[in-house]
């Protein structure tokens, strides 16, 4: 039987580049995201390019907590266990603390912390039946490093990777692990049209490739932070 590998925002960008890799090593995926359309031109490409792993998407925006809740009651039916779980949906909008439009903090807020929270609350019951499962919590280095003009943004990381620490500590005896992973700049739509040199940001492979690696340690070991930067630094 397949394990599985749960991904939400996993149409697009890192997550995205996730699904595709577990999917290569004989996984099947579950999904989520907002767009209809994503979600339906993946399971397009997955039929074609991944005719032994199994495809389920749901539409969803995960700062919904009722909307993440049903994603996870699909899920579930579908799926006895759950080997691996991405929390790793976000959204980002510039601003500096003290200007950034009203409301700004609190979508942010509630898209990469809150999300993360309840997916991982309300999965739980399943993944302690499987006292090897993984969860991966996708921060940044916007959780370690504040930077101009992403004041809220940096806050909401903040906060996700403080979450991350708090659940491994909490999870340390029931065998499931906990990998906080804080990519630096990658390549992703919200980079497109960006005029810089493909080679300037890592490309969204290469944070599926040490996730995937991280997944497949001996039971006795975890990996409890990966920090990732472009060769030639941040932005």
């Amino acid at each position: 039987m397949n394990k599985v590998i749960v991904v939400t925002g996993g149409t697009k960008g890192i997550g995205r580049a996730i699904a595709e890799k577990f999917a290569k090593e004989g996984f099947n995926i579950g999904v989520c995201a907002r767009n209809d359309n994503d979600l339906i031109s993946m399971e397009k490409f997955w039929e074609t390019n991944f005719p032994n792993s199994n495809l389920f998407t749901f539409n969803a925006d995960v700062s919904n907590k009722n909307q993440l809740q049903s994603f996870v009651n699909h899920l579930v039916s579908k799926y006895l266990t759950i080997d691996v779980v991405v929390n790793n949906a976000g959204v980002y909008f510039p601003g500096e603390v003290l200007t950034a439009d009203d409301g700004a903090l609190e979508k942010m807020i509630e898209t990469n912390l809150y999300s993360s929270y309840n997916f991982t609350r309300a999965l739980m019951p399943t993944l302690i039946k499987q006292p090897q499962a993984h969860i991966f919590n996708i921060c940044s280095v916007a959780s370690i490093l504040a930077y101009p003009n992403g004041g809220a943004y940096s806050i909401s990381k903040f906060a996700m990777l403080g979450f991350s620490k708090c659940l491994r500590e909490e999870l340390k005896n029931s065998g499931i692990k906990v990998t906080s992973v804080l990519p630096g700049a990658t390549w992703s739509d919200s980079w497109a049209g960006v005029d810089l040199p493909h080679e300037r940001l890592m490309q969204a492979e290469d944070i599926a490739e040490i996730i995937y690696a991280t997944s497949n340690l001996s039971k006795s070991a975890v990996v409890e932070e990966i920090i990732m930067r472009p060769q030639q630094g941040d932005l």
